[in-house]
């Protein structure tokens, strides 16, 4: 996550429910970019990460809304 990011979420207190919705947000935008930076990885990279092509690919084509479990907790 890129530090306006985590700043963002470092503001939100966890007991407003209003926070919990905005810190649901900016996570899916997190999410988000971080699918679309991984679609832009070379051969040479992906391999480092241990992920083909194809991995990639699919991961970076889910929708947002589509999180690990641990990302909202």
């Amino acid at each position: 996550m890129s530090d306006l990011s985590l700043a963002f979420l470092s503001r939100l207190s966890s007991k407003n429910t209003r926070s919990g919705f905005w810190r649901r947000i900016a996570l899916a935008y997190a999410l988000r970019r971080h699918r679309r930076q991984l679609a832009r990885l070379d051969s040479r990279l992906l391999r480092d990460i241990g992920l083909s092509h194809r991995e990639a690919e699919a991961e970076a084509a889910r929708p947002f809304w589509d999180a690990p479990g641990h990302w909202y907790r």
